[in-house]
């Protein structure tokens, strides 16, 4: 996996970013119909965290969050009872405390698990673990949770720092993820939910790793797609993430289960399609091909995102046991439009300059050059 894939996944599974209280879902909020559980958030304030916190107030539960306060502060409601600490080492706020679960959002290193585990242990009934489907060891298929995982070759993966981890390209992400998931079931044996999200999308991300197509769409014209209509694609709406995160918490539930979407086979052309009718854009797809892509050092994931070219593996990820215990998707126009809603929201410096996908001038060369070779 190269190390702007790897660099889109991290983004994918642990981006701080807060929610955004213009944007409602109609899905979000559910009746009070649950027996009322105690949640501890580690994190909370960034990019599922809230949509997270949201869905467990508005089916009762009491809900804790454990962060260093510095995230979009304020953001929360004052239902949530906010404790205040650092994973490096300040844990205190978390002692002598008790809670029917805990959800760990934000955890790369494996030290970060291990000292949350010493600190929480005995005193949280099921500990869920947000991973990645960066932990498999071949991205080049299809895998399910049994896949071999990445294995990490590094100096000792406990004195490991994101800052390192960032340095390498992020070619450690998953390898520490794995070690993250083992030190999880060491601290709380039998008593574990792993979920391994794809790549996830919506309002409020930070990365535009999906948005960038919303924007794009919504502009209209000429729009360059990659490869074929028919090439894989997977993602999912944080906000379906987080609310099954919830439920199931709620019916604590243990085991691994790897979480992206849609429930059936989508193809970046309906993908794109889908899009363009949710927008009611009049954008008009030309199709190119991955080798003139790569010739014009047109990449997946980052110059075109959601593709991922000739990963093709990544994109076909098994997710039969998650919708076995409902794993559920809004629409595709609606992350859409809730996307680009929330991008149009933000300053129009944020806007002149998305972080992802071509440039409205590189997009145009491209093209260019395309059209010129089919003369």
């Amino acid at each position: 996996m190269n190390p702007t894939r790897r660099h889109f996944i991290k983004l994918s599974a642990g981006a701080g970013v807060a929610l955004g209280f213009g944007v409602r879902s109609t899905s979000l909020f559910a009746e009070k119909s649950v027996k009322s559980l105690r949640i501890l958030i580690l994190g909370g304030t960034g990019f599922t965290g809230p949509y997270q916190v949201r869905y467990a107030l508005s089916r009762g539960h009491k809900v804790t969050t454990f962060n260093r306060g510095k995230t979009h502060p304020g953001e929360l409601s004052n239902e949530v009872e906010q404790l205040i600490g650092d994973r490096n080492g300040q844990l205190d706020a978390l002692k002598d405390r008790q809670w029917d679960a805990a959800i760990d959002n934000p955890t790369t290193l494996p030290a970060w698990v291990r000292d949350a585990g010493q600190t929480l242990n005995g005193n949280v009934e099921r500990y869920v673990f947000i991973s990645t489907i960066s932990v498999y060891a071949d991205t080049s298929k299809a895998v399910d949770e049994t896949a071999a995982l990445a294995q990490y070759d590094g100096p000792d993966p406990y004195k490991e720092t994101l800052e390192a981890m960032r340095a390498s390209g992020y070619k450690t992400y998953g390898p520490l993820k794995v070690l993250s998931e083992k030190e999880t079931e060491k601290w709380f044996p039998g008593k574990t939910l792993i979920i391994r999200p794809g790549l996830i999308v919506g309002p409020r991300d930070e990365t535009d790793r999906f948005t960038y197509w919303p924007v794009r769409i919504d502009r209209g014209g000429e729009v360059l797609a990659p490869g074929t209509p028919e090439d894989p694609v997977q993602f999912v709406d944080a906000r379906d993430l987080a609310e099954w995160t919830i439920r199931m918490v709620e019916n604590r539930e243990i085991g691994i289960y790897n979480a992206t979407g849609p429930a059936k086979p989508l193809g970046v052309g309906k993908m794109l399609h889908e899009i363009k009718v949710g927008l009611n854009s009049s954008a008009r797809f030309t199709w190119v091909p991955p080798d003139f892509l790569k010739q014009q050092k047109v990449e997946a994931w980052s110059d075109m995102p959601v593709w991922t070219g000739e990963e093709s593996g990544m994109a076909r990820t098994n997710i039969s046991r998650a919708l076995s215990k409902e794993l559920t998707f809004r629409p595709l126009a609606e992350t859409a439009r809730d996307a680009l809603g929330w991008f149009k929201s933000q300053p129009q410096d944020r806007q002149s300059k998305m972080k992802a996908g071509l440039t409205r001038e590189r997009e145009a060369e491209v093209l260019a050059a395309w059209h010129n070779q089919q003369k």
